[in-house]
């Protein structure tokens, strides 16, 4: 029982509570927030009989108490909602880096729609024959603002922080710096579900580096979890929230068994960076392809081949962009830079026109 005290059973325990409150919330009478608050009440009022119970009884209790949390969250509709002026700042803020990447002079006609799906979240300008390749290499989670975008910016980040060093004050400006760069990019991109969780998920890693706490994946992404079913328990409906904790949990639980797998040596041997990539996307999938298939019907064929490939391609030209926009809004950008970011766009579009033709 010790085990379900964690942060992990606990989490999965209110998850259990908010989806069946999803599921059982039609048939449910109404007002029965307003039952379940005075059950959740009774271990505050008789905390002192617990104490005196056997460890075994107490331990059984809490994870019930987040059983009924859940429930009690998922039957109470209320979606947070941001600060209107907030909101008119980010979509400012979209609009302007919709425009930054507009004025940039590409040669490739595909390269600033591109950009502007994988940066600003906006695949309206995306021509149906790119959205086609895209599906059909299986590579539309790649479109789809994610986790993926989320982490490669922090890289980002985290490179150009750190010149600043690792002393205290510098980790605590660096948290501050990066977590904040966090929040704007999810507000700017309309908070999506997995936008959300990554954001969530870097800052509970920095909350934790700053005040010099273990920082377990299981339990960083457990924790987000539970903060995110908290502050809006419909999301537990979300396909895209679905994915994006499965992909994770295929990583944190499955990668490390995969990666063991090859053997002993060099951390720079290629082979086995080409392993490691391999074990990252076999992990995601294994964990994500049963509920793909059961909601969508298709199972991506090449998607091994499709990650090994474009998620290096995305990140090198991810990077690319980012450098270009922030050297053009300086008006100092070198045009070998902005051909580079054109020629990688190609690049990624021609693998991908390859892959969805086989």
């Amino acid at each position: 029982m010790a085990a379900v005290k964690s942060i992990e059973g606990l989490s999965l325990m209110f998850t259990a509570g908010v989806a069946a409150g999803a599921l059982l919330s039609p048939f449910l009478p109404e007002g029965l927030h307003a039952a379940l608050l005075p059950i959740l009440s009774l271990p505050y009022f008789f905390q002192g009989r617990l104490r005196r119970l056997p460890g075994r009884t107490a331990a059984a209790i809490l994870p019930g108490v987040f059983l009924l949390l859940g429930l009690f969250c998922a039957t109470i509709p209320f979606p947070p909602s941001v600060p209107g002026a907030l909101q008119r700042l980010a979509q400012d803020g979209a609009e302007g880096l919709r425009g930054l990447i507009g004025r940039i002079p590409f040669a490739y006609e595909g390269t600033a729609p591109l950009l502007t799906a994988l940066l600003a979240g906006d695949r309206s300008c995306l021509s149906q024959d790119c959205i086609r390749v895209f599906r059909d290499s299986g590579a539309s989670h790649i479109l789809a603002l994610s986790g993926l975008h989320m982490g490669i910016l922090y890289l980002i980040l985290d490179a150009l922080l750190s010149p600043i060093g690792r002393s205290v004050p510098a980790q605590r400006i660096r948290a501050v710096l990066v977590v904040g760069t966090a929040a704007w990019f999810t507000l700017m991109t309309g908070a999506g579900p997995s936008i959300v969780r990554a954001f969530l998920f870097i800052t509970i890693r920095e909350i934790c580096r700053v005040c010099g706490r273990p920082q377990r994946p299981m339990h960083v992404l457990c924790l987000a979890l539970l903060v995110q079913l908290v502050l809006d328990p419909g999301v537990i409906r979300s396909i895209g929230f679905q994915l994006s904790y499965l992909a994770m949990a295929g990583i944190f639980i499955l990668y490390p068994v995969l990666e063991r797998w090859y053997p002993a040596g060099s951390s720079w041997n290629p082979l086995r960076r080409i392993w490691q990539a391999a074990a990252l996307s076999i992990s995601c999938q294994v964990f994500t392809g049963p509920l793909a298939w059961r909601r969508f019907g298709t199972f991506p064929r090449h998607f091994l081949l499709t990650n090994l490939l474009a998620i290096p391609l995305v990140t090198g030209l991810i990077w690319s962009a980012v450098v270009t926009l922030v050297l053009s809004a300086l008006d100092c950008c070198p045009a070998v830079l902005i051909k580079t970011t054109d020629g990688l766009s190609r690049l990624l579009i021609w693998v991908l026109e390859i892959i969805s033709s086989l």
